[in-house]
């Protein structure tokens, strides 16, 4: 997609800047998803499928049909499993499975907001970094132009950049206080 200036509005009022964000993001998100292994496809399938409507139908149908014919209810089938342990067996086994298969889903889903967090973290550092400049940039200006404003004292603490190690170092040692 080509796009003439960075002001000129893209299709649907969308900046061409955000349009090609979007674009990125939407192309990334396909070819993750077309390098995705078998199983990783297979389990996100089952995972879709056990969360709709449809899944609790069928079993609403296949339970209650399985329940209905082994406590008697239905005279024209005879009980195969008239304490219901298989059925509960059954069950048990699914839920197992079910669970697997979500748990799958939840790892790839957490490892993909890690990859965003790590992404958000750069913008931010890179906001700052790029904010941190301008008020070095303006503060110049000020100064040159010998203009004083209320700012002037803070002027010097927003030039430094953030150092994220020590924001980190910062934030873990609080929780290891909190811990204790």
């Amino acid at each position: 997609m080509d796009f003439e200036s960075p002001t000129t509005a893209a299709a649907g009022g969308l900046t061409p800047a955000l349009a090609r964000n979007i674009e990125a993001i939407m192309r990334r998100r396909r070819d993750a998803k077309a390098a995705a292994g078998a199983q990783e496809r297979a389990a996100a399938a089952i995972s879709r499928f056990a969360g709709s409507m449809a899944f609790v139908y069928i079993h609403l149908a296949a339970y209650g049909s399985w329940i209905l014919a082994n406590t008697g209810l239905v005279p024209a089938l005879p009980a195969w499993d008239p304490s219901l342990v298989i059925l509960a067996m059954a069950a048990s086994v699914e839920a197992i499975f079910l669970s697997t298969f979500v748990l799958i889903n939840q790892n790839r889903m957490a490892a993909e907001d890690d990859l965003r967090a790590d992404l958000d973290l750069q913008v931010s550092l890179l906001n700052e970094h790029e904010t941190t400049r301008l008020i070095a940039m303006v503060e110049a200006i000020a100064r040159k132009l010998e203009v004083s404003t209320d700012a002037d004292d803070e002027v010097k603490e927003l030039k430094q950049d953030v150092a994220p190690e020590a924001v980190l170092d910062r934030l873990e040692a609080s929780d290891a206080r909190e811990e204790e």
